[in-house]
């Protein structure tokens, strides 16, 4: 599983033009599922996301975390983040998880990230949609979780 994770003070998903998730200051967050990935990939990856303290103290220092200073996700379902680009120009996408089970794993961190920080401070995506995904990027400070490398 990988999770890109991007400080923002804002960002917004829209499909369709119609915007269907924002927030305001906290992380926007790409999320790749592979298939061998599962409940406990996803909950491993969250623990860590959540537990991230890349929020500014008093004294410019990283020292918060995500719920210290109220901040909100959006999570944003991006296959493309298993591309693979070994051999020639084109991305293959083979190892992504399938739809099904990149789907499930998907709404299972969403439900996972309201438990832990409550209804109004999750947006999400819309998985599978053509989207269309602005972001003003806080920093720019942005972090590659990779639950292999955790």
């Amino acid at each position: 599983m990988r999770f890109v994770i991007q400080r923002v003070t804002k960002a917004s998903v829209s499909v369709e033009g119609q915007t269907i998730g924002e927030i305001g200051q906290g992380f926007l967050v790409l999320i790749g599922v592979c298939q061998e990935d599962d409940q406990q990939t996803a909950d491993k990856m969250v623990r860590k996301m959540l537990g991230l303290r890349i929020f500014e103290d008093e004294q410019g220092k990283t020292n918060l975390s995500l719920d210290t200073v109220g901040g909100s996700v959006l999570l944003v379902s991006q296959f493309t983040l298993y591309a693979d680009c070994k051999k020639g120009n084109r991305p293959s996408f083979t190892l992504a998880g399938s739809p099904e089970h990149a789907e499930k794993l998907y709404e299972y961190i969403i439900r996972s990230c309201r438990q832990a920080l409550g209804e109004n401070r999750v947006a999400t995506g819309s998985f599978g949609a053509e989207m269309k995904v602005s972001l003003l990027n806080d920093g720019p400070f942005t972090i590659l979780l990779d639950s292999d490398a955790l």
